[in-house]
């Protein structure tokens, strides 16, 4: 596929793996909007990358993602790129008495598995009459093999991958490209400083090497960009998951 002369939606675009997208496809001299929650981080996002389109939007909220979509097809008529990346991570343990009311405040299922879903009916009707087009769903190597203490982090990215894998097989008579991205762990703030409190020393990859990855396999047509020990995890799913399910959850 190529990787120049796109319009290109990535969602969750104003940190991480989202901004190093967006940096990285500008660079490559595509069109890019972005959008996310918080207005004050995409004027920010936009002061460091003047090029970008910003666009508030809160992507867990279905008359958002609705509004998202009128506003992009109606200002961005070429938009042939959806990247949906925005997703969250929490630590939830369901043998405390209070995960009911935890689970309330932030809903992990709607930002990372109901949005991609949502915002994928939605474009995919204009998506086919490009002569080129793609969806890139964000997934991580945690799709393969849980981490236990996010559990429902992990069960969206499970979510993703297999909603990938259909998705890429109901469009394969169409110019539209499915991939995934399974990334590793990668320096970001996903997990809003989880891994400071529980003394975890290793952040992960930059988000610079994600997006690095995920423009060369776009134009390799990888459908599956599994980076770094993400790849490991995606193998050792399928030869040795016990080992290390315990190794990671040890």
């Amino acid at each position: 596929m190529k990787i120049s002369g796109n319009t290109i939606l990535i969602t969750g675009g104003t940190t991480g793996i989202g901004f190093a997208l967006a940096e990285a496809f500008l660079k490559a001299r595509n069109d890019v909007i972005i959008c996310g929650r918080r207005e004050h981080k995409l004027q920010e996002t936009q002061q460091k990358l003047p090029e970008l389109h910003i666009k508030r939007c809160d992507v867990a909220r279905e008359d958002e993602r609705k509004s998202l979509f009128q506003w992009v097809t109606s200002n961005f008529k070429n938009i042939n790129i959806l990247i949906n990346n925005a997703g969250i991570q929490r630590e939830i343990d369901f043998s405390k008495p209070d995960t009911a009311d935890s689970l309330a405040t932030e809903d992990e299922v709607a930002i990372n598995l109901t949005a991609p879903v949502h915002l994928s009916a939605l474009f995919v009707p204009r998506l086919v009459e490009k002569q080129e087009a793609a969806i890139v769903n964000i997934s991580s190597g945690l799709a393969f093999i849980p981490m236990a203490i996010v559990p429902v982090y992990c069960a969206t990215k499970a979510g993703i991958h297999s909603f990938s894998i259909s998705l890429r097989h109901q469009l394969r008579n169409t110019q539209v490209k499915v991939f995934e991205v399974i990334a590793p762990t990668t320096d970001t703030e996903l997990d809003r400083g989880a891994r400071g409190r529980r003394g975890q020393t290793d952040r992960g990859i930059p988000a610079v090497k994600v997006a690095e990855a995920t423009l060369q396999g776009m134009e390799r047509n990888e459908y599956e960009i599994a980076v770094g020990m993400a790849d490991m995890l995606r193998q050792a799913a399928r030869t040795d998951f016990e080992k290390v399910f315990h190794r990671i959850n040890g």
